[in-house]
């Protein structure tokens, strides 16, 4: 049974989605999505766990924007309200990972707070900052949405989120997708992407990783391919590396089993 309530998290109300009981496991999302990417898992939560899906800052339903004017969120914010969950639900440590733009905020979290991290899942994700030509292509992204809202967002990445596969015969995954995206505020996508646009190169970070880590990515992934997958594998000590075929850049959606069992055998065998 998934269980869907709020957290009082200093002076703000976060959503989490949550099924299971035992070992903790926070699962963060994928840009612009929200919590509700991760309710495939999320019903398939192995024996002695316990998933934990919060919504980030500003998305959701019913999530809280920052006053207009005030600075855009950065990864360290993100990190940051994952450490005050925590502490709300009295978890002091626990396996984090996340999808997408879910793992740079892990990235974040490894470098102020490692000592949160019983092991870490990384999934369709990288440790490199965007280069010059991904900053531009957020800026512009920014502007879209500001101009022509969430609607048109969706358009424009929902070919490169999701794999051909997807695209071409799984419909329902397209529509959810673009559902949870049309449904995000135009100021956290923005903000969201000026987090990105920002954010420090974590490659650092993957030198002092001693904990069991679990790489997943999708064969038709785009954004970040299976080759970024690969040399992050490399540069972990303890990492797995799980490619889930026919899958694109959302691999928890768009082939949801595969994705759920990797996870689960992780979980059981090195956590």
């Amino acid at each position: 049974m998934i269980r869907d309530h709020r957290v009082a998290v200093g002076d703000r109300s976060v959503r989490c989605l949550e099924a299971g009981a035992g070992w903790p496991v926070v699962l963060l999302h994928a840009f612009p999505l929200n919590a509700e990417m991760w309710r495939p898992q999320l019903e398939q939560v192995p024996q002695g766990w316990r998933f934990i899906a919060p919504d980030l800052r500003g998305f959701g339903p019913n999530a809280a924007i920052a006053p207009g004017g005030s600075a855009p969120p950065t990864m360290d914010d993100f990190s940051d309200d994952v450490s005050g969950l925590m502490d709300a639900l009295e978890i002091p440590e626990a396996t984090i990972g996340g999808l997408s733009m879910g793992g740079y905020v892990a990235f974040a979290l490894c470098r102020r707070a490692p000592e949160r991290f019983t092991g870490i899942v990384l999934a369709d994700t990288r440790p490199q900052a965007d280069t010059a030509e991904g900053r531009d292509g957020r800026r512009t992204l920014i502007e879209v949405v500001r101009t022509s809202g969430a609607g048109a967002v969706a358009d424009q990445m929902l070919p490169k989120l999701l794999g051909e596969t997807s695209q071409a015969s799984r419909p329902e995954v397209v529509e959810e997708v673009r559902r949870m995206i049309e449904s995000a505020q135009v100021e956290a996508i923005a903000g969201a992407l000026e987090a990105m646009l920002g954010r420090p190169d974590s490659t650092p970070e993957l030198a002092t990783i001693g904990w069991p880590a679990l790489i997943v990515v999708g064969a038709e992934d785009q954004v970040t391919p299976p080759a970024d997958a690969e040399a992050m594998q490399r540069a972990l000590t303890r990492s797995r590396l799980v490619v889930i075929p026919e899958a694109g850049h959302l691999s928890n959606l768009e082939a949801p089993e595969m994705f759920s069992a990797a996870l689960a055998d992780f979980l059981q065998s090195h956590i």
